[in-house]
């Protein structure tokens, strides 16, 4: 969402961050419903002090004695008038707010321009990747042979873009879970948060899910939303308040399970755990001052690759381009890991900074020491990381000839200690 004002004062910075978002301009129409606005907003302001002018007359003539009967005429019909007047406000004002409701996030200065992940900027390699005596394969075909990952029972019970963890790898997802909320809390300082996985219009809106992207989302027939990832309750933790300013930066960790319909995935990732209905993922947010927002998303990107780094798992970060950012970011830092059976890296977190666009949705502002004025805070959000991605990538890297499956040194404590996943009757 976007200040009209700052629209209004400079209509072709708004209009030149469109373009690179592939949009044409935008100003001119916005303007232009804003003008609507406040002179609807005008025409009712005018309205009541008239109304307020003839209350005093009325008192001024029952005081005197006088008939007041003409002027409560006109005050009568003022007051319909004025009704009228704050109905057309009041629709000139949400008109506004969906034409601005609808415009994704101006990217910030130093996002490469393209118009999709081609022209996105590599800015690290970690790790080496692995060499194998034998054709590696992919996750699917490795946790089939293992047994213990299960498409086809999924399929029965829930339908395509399920799956059925068992045994080992069942206990490898939690693990993961539980190694990456003791990382980002005992030695990234992040606060665990065990948020609703049902949200309402209002947070699903707040952290930009709604009202464009609604057909990828499901939602229960009493119209709450089952949460596509805890970005939305983490962030709404601050919708409508105002946060003391020395309590920022606050950073927030969940685990949650996350639901996607995936509706315009038709006829992608269909084999396999990379693209699913419900997924577990731990969610980072964080909340700032405009000023820390942009060493947050560093460092909330570091946090991220640490996970990926104790693991052993290669990956590299790029930066995303203009035309490859999500609908809320101005600047997004994906970190892909390396899938040794796919022969390509894929994305296992996407970190953040949305700048204020979600903190003005959602009404969210802090206000500092000594000063009268609020602000909007700043929000950023990443995956730290998708536990599924996760566990598809130890699949891969971690594969041995035999259809074994070694299980990372990081995660040993968390399996009771167990290095190998053995072979399937093994």
């Amino acid at each position: 969402m976007f200040d009209i004002k700052r629209i209004r004062e400079n209509p072709d910075d708004f209009d030149r961050g469109m373009k690179r978002r592939g949009l044409g301009p935008q100003s001119k129409a916005l303007i232009a419903l804003d003008a609507k606005r406040r002179e609807a907003q005008t025409k009712a302001q005018d309205i009541q002090t008239e109304r307020n002018k003839l209350s005093k007359e009325i008192g001024v003539a029952k005081a005197r004695g006088e008939d007041a009967s003409a002027i409560l005429d006109e005050a009568a019909k003022t007051k319909a008038a004025e009704g009228e007047a704050e109905r057309a406000a009041e629709e000139a004002s949400a008109e506004l707010d969906w034409a601005l409701a609808q415009l994704p996030n101006l990217p910030a200065a130093d996002v490469p321009d393209g118009p999709d992940e081609t022209a996105n900027r590599e800015e690290r390699v970690v790790g080496d990747k692995p060499t194998f005596d034998f054709t590696p394969k992919e996750h699917f075909n490795i946790g089939e042979a293992l047994g213990l990952m299960d498409f086809e029972t999924a399929a029965r019970m829930s339908g395509a873009r399920f799956v059925l963890l068992s045994g080992a790898l069942a206990h490898m997802e939690r693990a993961l879970a539980n190694f990456m909320l003791d990382l980002h809390t005992t030695e990234h300082g992040l606060i665990e948060v065990n948020p609703p996985a049902l949200v309402n219009d209002a947070a699903m809106f707040g952290t930009g899910q709604l009202p464009k992207f609604g057909d990828d989302l499901f939602r229960t027939e009493d119209g709450l939303w089952l949460i596509p990832t805890a970005e939305v309750p983490l962030t709404n933790i601050v919708a409508g308040i105002v946060v003391d300013a020395n309590t920022l930066p606050r950073r927030y960790a969940a685990m949650t399970w996350c639901f996607r319909s995936e509706a315009g995935a038709a006829g992608k990732d269909t084999r396999g755990m990379i693209r699913q209905h419900q997924f577990t993922k731990v969610e980072m947010v964080t909340i700032s001052t405009p000023e820390t927002s942009n060493d947050e998303l560093e460092r909330m990107t570091g946090c991220a690759e640490e996970v990926l780094k104790r693991l052993g798992l290669p990956f590299h970060t790029v930066v995303l381009s203009t035309g490859d950012m999500g609908f809320g970011a101005q600047k997004t830092y994906d970190i892909e890991v390396w899938l040794p059976g796919q022969d390509k890296y894929r994305e296992i977190s996407s970190c953040s900074n949305c700048g204020d666009f979600q903190a003005r949705r959602m009404k969210a502002r802090f206000k500092a020491e000594g000063e009268k004025k609020t602000q909007f805070v700043h929000t950023l959000n990443g995956s730290g990381l998708a536990v599924g991605r996760t566990l598809i990538a130890i699949l891969e890297n971690y594969q041995q000839a035999d259809g074994s499956v070694v299980v990372p040194d990081a995660l040993r404590p968390y399996m009771g200690g167990l290095e190998v996943i053995p072979a399937h009757g093994g």
